[in-house]
């Protein structure tokens, strides 16, 4: 995403993910679009900008590969029709929203490349920190770019460590070995389904399984969604591919160090999906109850900002012992509309979105759950339309430590100059948003929010990169 301070930037007030990736292979030869279709439905709420699925069929001639992609949901880029068009027992699928590279057509995933070799299809969830180094590199030898997204610059490493190597799936950890940063691949070549995880782990991959068919995910609820049994998680570092003949891993790129992206629990992933053993919900639960053992307060009801705070609010409701109550009525057709981007109604989409329900909370003492404040916008408004509908008291309780640095791993946490946490303290921000009172989750306790596993990146929240981060922002588009 482009990150220039403009009006609409000011306005947004929510962090946004990358990317949701999903794959398949029907050994038996069935077309699986309508799969990768459901999957990617499933993962809509990772990215709303624009989507794509690309399939190939393994018993077919090897270059030939049906694609369609498009801006927009799932259910607008895809019909009935060009659904039927997608004949293929093997395929990828991707929904996209923009922390790096312009919101177009252009750069809808999945990329397919035809090269000697034959074909790669391919989708990323993630972001180099390296890019423009590679990018220079392979511009120095006669690439040619049609996009400006990593992604593109990830395909073809992918596609020259082929023409030395003896598979993709060599290939894939060669080019591994020159990639900087969070990425979590889906590849098509065609015979293989491929899956990659960075050696840190930042962004979730899972495999699962329906019958004789294999599938790849972001998340768990995706595999759900197809009808197929979860197997196990990619581990960070780990190339699988998959053929006829079954599973095969490599770990050969695998670490001691894991740094998994402790947002996804927080805010990301949907609260049915279990990330690396770990259920999501649980998560959001144990960081309520957390908030109550941290910050008690006398109050009559515990409500949760949709959806994300919801269990969150539960969790603080359970140790509290204070009635957990439904205060906001949301608009289940707007989705999650921060996410498209330059929206000249930003300002008026927290009342299109979240309405109150006045009857709840008139008269009462009210602690409000969300799962962060980043320029703090938002959780200004949704305190005032809470008092304006009666509530005598509001006391906000956020289920993330405050956001202090950005984040260059694939979520599009804003300079540290448009956070409302660097230069304020908590008193001000309470002051700022018009709190009764404030409270954050401590750094020291997200741990367990994952069961005491110390493996997890909270540099948004720390400033502790697991890698060192780049000298320069390079997390607009990949643009000279």
């Amino acid at each position: 995403m482009n990150n220039s301070n403009n009006v609409d930037n000011y306005i947004s007030d929510e962090i946004h993910e990358e990317c949701g990736v999903f794959g398949i292979y029907d050994l038996d030869g069935n077309d699986v679009a309508s799969s990768i279709y459901y999957g990617l439905f499933a993962l809509q709420h990772r990215g709303q900008e624009s989507c794509g699925i690309a399939v190939s069929d393994t018993n077919g001639p090897k270059g030939s590969v049906k694609s369609c992609k498009g801006m927009g949901l799932v259910n607008e880029v895809f019909t009935p029709e060009s659904l039927e068009e997608l004949k293929g027992n093997i395929g990828v699928g991707h929904v996209r929203y923009s922390t790096a590279g312009a919101s177009n057509r252009e750069n809808t995933q999945p990329l397919v490349l035809n090269y000697v070799k034959g074909t790669l299809g391919l989708a990323h969830n993630g972001n180099l920190i390296n890019v423009l180094e590679l990018k220079d590199q392979l511009a120095y030898t006669g690439a040619i770019f049609q996009t400006t997204i990593d992604s593109e610059v990830i395909a073809y490493l992918i596609a020259r460590e082929r023409l030395q190597t003896g598979s993709v799936e060599e290939a894939v950890g060669k080019a591994m070995l020159k990639l900087k940063g969070a990425y979590s691949l889906v590849i098509m070549s065609p015979r293989k389904l491929i899956g990659a995880r960075d050696p840190f782990g930042f962004r979730p991959l899972c495999i699962g399984k329906r019958d004789n068919t294999y599938v790849l995910a972001s998340e768990s609820s995706a595999l759900d969604a197809v009808d197929a049994e979860f197997v196990r998680d990619v581990l960070p570092g780990e190339v699988v591919m998959i053929n006829k003949d079954g599973i095969h891993s490599d770990m050969s790129m695998a670490q001691p160090k894991i740094s998994k992206c402790i947002f996804e629990y927080i805010y990301f992933a949907r609260p049915d999906s279990c990330l690396d053993t770990v259920s999501v919900y649980n998560s959001r639960i144990m960081a309520g109850r957390i908030l109550a053992q941290t910050y008690p307060v006398e109050a009559d009801l515990v409500v949760g900002v949709p959806d994300s705070g919801n269990a969150a609010a539960m969790g603080y409701s359970f140790e509290s012992g204070i009635q957990y109550a439904t205060a906001f009525v949301k608009n289940s057709y707007v989705g999650r509309t921060f996410i498209k981007p330059k929206q000249s109604m930003r300002e008026s989409s927290v009342r299109i979105k979240l309405n109150v329900l006045k009857d709840v909370v008139k008269g009462k003492r009210v602690i409000m759950i969300d799962d962060s404040i980043v320029r703090g916008t938002t959780c200004e408004r949704i305190v005032r339309m809470l008092k304006n509908a009666g509530a005598t008291e509001v006391h906000v309780r956020i289920s993330s430590p405050p956001f202090l640095y950005p984040c260059y791993f694939g979520t599009d946490v804003p300079s540290d100059d448009q956070l409302i946490a660097h230069n304020n303290t908590v008193e001000q921000i309470r002051d700022m948003i018009g709190a009764d009172s404030l409270g954050y989750l401590s750094v020291d306790r997200l741990s367990e929010l994952i069961k005491g596993d110390t493996g997890y990146c909270d540099a948004c929240f720390s400033g502790n990169y697991p890698i060192e981060p780049p000298k320069d922002d390079i997390r607009g588009e990949y643009e000279r």
